[in-house]
């Protein structure tokens, strides 16, 4: 059921900082657009990834962030899949060791996307309810039907 290659749901079209950018950048992307994760590349090449976990466990003011580089606290010991393995690989990932983002790369480690727990329940989703009939349903419900 989940046998399709990754690159079916994945992002990308991904929003990435470089090591030497500073934290306040960061918050910034994370905040205002209410992500997760991004990846840290340097010349597309994936060498990191900072989390809003990553943030919180700071224990810093957000005017501490402007002294502070990506490549300060990002993660580089990262687990990431390739566009060809399957769906079902990445949800694995995610249940055994909660991640919610993967980042996907070549064999020459170019970030090529992105895939998250949101992707995979849309997936599922969309394949259980094609024609978004729970969304008909909910709407007849809100209209009196």
């Amino acid at each position: 059921m989940m046998n399709e290659p990754l690159s079916t749901i994945m992002t990308t079209n991904v929003i990435t900082v470089a090591p030497n950018d500073s934290l306040s950048k960061v918050k910034e992307i994370l905040f205002d657009k209410r992500f997760h994760h991004i990846p840290v590349v340097d010349n597309s090449v994936l060498v990191g990834i900072v989390t809003t976990y990553d943030l919180v466990k700071l224990n810093k003011t957000f005017d501490e962030y402007n002294n502070m580089k990506v490549s300060d606290i990002m993660t580089t010991n990262i687990v990431t899949l390739e566009p060809q393995e399957k769906i079902g690989a990445a949800a694995q990932i995610f249940l055994r060791h909660l991640f919610h983002g993967l980042p996907i790369i070549d064999d020459n480690k170019v970030l090529k996307g992105i895939v998250t727990t949101h992707d995979i329940m849309k997936y599922q989703f969309d394949k259980e309810y094609p024609d978004d009939e729970l969304e008909k349903v909910y709407r007849s419900h809100l209209n009196g039907a």
